[in-house]
């Protein structure tokens, strides 16, 4: 059975998909940005931005019945190389006892004031 999550993001529906779609016992979380969807701001820093798309991953497993913990696999895609020894602070606060297989990767990302995006896979445990 399929459940779609969404964050209410006008993104979501402009573009056609779903901030995670829950298939059986996988969930699997779209890239998230940085957004504040209250708000629909982006914060400036890649921090403040690592932060909240932790936090909208987190809220959109807990919608779909999971949790972090059961994150298996993890891409992170930033966009300056020189941002890797400020995130990974972070990401080990979120993946530390985790532990998913993860890649990061530096590239362009939809728009300029977008510093980084992770998209996450979780298994039920």
């Amino acid at each position: 059975m399929r459940k779609l999550i969404s964050t209410g993001s006008p993104f979501e529906k402009a573009a056609g998909y779903s901030r995670a779609v829950v298939q059986g016992d996988w969930c699997f979380v779209s890239g998230t940005t940085g957004y504040d969807y209250a708000t629909m701001s982006m914060p400036e820093t890649v921090e403040a931005q690592t932060r909240n798309c932790l936090a909208t991953i987190a809220k959109a497993l807990q919608d779909g019945g999971f949790e972090m913990a059961d994150v298996v696999r993890a891409h992170y895609y930033i966009t300056d190389a020189a941002f890797v020894d400020i995130v990974f602070p972070l990401l080990g606060e979120a993946f530390g006892d985790i532990r998913p297989a993860a890649t990061m990767i530096v590239c362009q990302l939809n728009k300029p004031e977008m510093k980084i995006e992770i998209e996450v896979t979780a298994l039920k445990r």
